[in-house]
């Protein structure tokens, strides 16, 4: 009938352990900037450098949550806690964060990176508000 594979046993307990991401030797860096951008329907967050320059990003959605689950105050504080174990490998003590959108996330991608013992110096909401809007519907005419 052919032949009889066998297959070889290895020892798999080391591959077990949960991938915790590594410290990268080029940047240590004490101070950055947290962008927290927060939809009805996603939470993003990205972290930079003083002078912008991105070294992290993470949302609701690339951490698994799938559908109206992505918009919750629980997915953004996983977020924010994934994002501040980065951080914590680089080196950042002390953030400054900026704050745009509507969604229930704002607050909790804020108390999840806090969470971690990483300080706050300043947050700032750069929600973006009309001045005039829209132009309205003209007069119906019957």
């Amino acid at each position: 009938m052919g032949k009889v594979r066998i297959a070889k046993t290895e020892n798999k307990a080391e591959g077990t352990a949960k991938a915790v991401p590594q410290a990268s030797a080029k940047r240590r860096m004490d101070s950055g900037i947290l962008y927290v951008q927060s939809t009805y329907n996603n939470t993003l967050c990205l972290l930079t450098d003083i002078k912008g320059n991105a070294i992290a990003q993470s949302s609701a959605g690339a951490l698994g949550f799938k559908g109206a689950k992505k918009g919750t105050p629980f997915a953004a504080a996983k977020v924010g806690e994934t994002l501040a174990l980065k951080a914590s490998l680089i080196g950042i003590k002390e953030i400054a964060v900026v704050v745009k959108g509507v969604g229930s996330g704002r607050e909790s991608a804020i108390r999840g990176f806090i969470s971690k013992s990483i300080n706050i110096s300043a947050i700032k909401d750069m929600t973006p508000v009309p001045f005039n809007g829209p132009k309205p519907p003209k007069p119906r005419r019957v």
